[in-house]
């Protein structure tokens, strides 16, 4: 499929959109988060710089068709609280991997499950893809939980996967076929 421009997604209480240079400071509170950063795999973010070179490697990577990633939008508020969509991208195979992050303060209150609820089929239904992973720490409970709770399997054990904070990091792999997603969902 090709996409001129990015897609925006609404569900009941979101939008999902283009992630602009307008949300940097958003973005920051969230990426310089310990708690949030804890499980993430690479470090926190500490100026607006390098939120602004992340917002410069989204863009990039949807105009090379590698990666997605949406902001979250709660649209009674019209405020950014997270993230969430693909990276590894693998055309060549149908394969992508998802990643998400929201603001400490929204967690627990279905946000991610509602977001993902929408990029899920998207990602199977618009972009073609077979196979959707995601990658968590196996100290991650919530987001283990969420992840399970949309149909995901757990695969196994990356040892040492990831470096951050000077730490090696296991991660966990989950998948999602395109084959299992119409009976697994929520």
């Amino acid at each position: 499929m090709e996409m001129e421009s990015f897609p925006e997604l609404t569900t009941n209480s979101l939008r999902l959109r283009e992630l602009r240079e307008d949300d940097a400071p958003v973005l920051l509170s969230i990426f310089s988060n310990p708690h949030t950063m804890k499980y993430y795999g690479s470090e926190q973010m500490s100026g607006l710089e390098e939120v602004e070179g992340m917002l410069m490697s989204f863009k990039k990577g949807f105009e090379q068709k590698q990666a997605m990633r949406f902001g979250i939008e709660v649209r009674e508020r019209g405020e950014l609280i997270g993230t969430c969509g693909f990276h590894n991208w693998t055309k060549r195979v149908n394969r992508i991997e998802m990643g998400y992050e929201l603001k400490q303060a929204e967690e627990g209150k279905g946000y991610m499950t509602e977001a993902l609820s929408a990029v899920i089929p998207f990602a199977f239904q618009q972009l073609d893809m077979n196979r959707i992973g995601a990658l968590i720490h196996p100290n991650n409970a919530p987001s283990r939980k969420l992840i399970t709770k949309l149909g995901f399997q757990q695969e196994g054990l990356l040892r040492d996967y990831v470096l951050a904070g000077g730490e090696y990091m296991n991660l966990i792999m989950y998948s999602l076929l395109k084959s299992e997603w119409g009976s697994s969902r929520p």
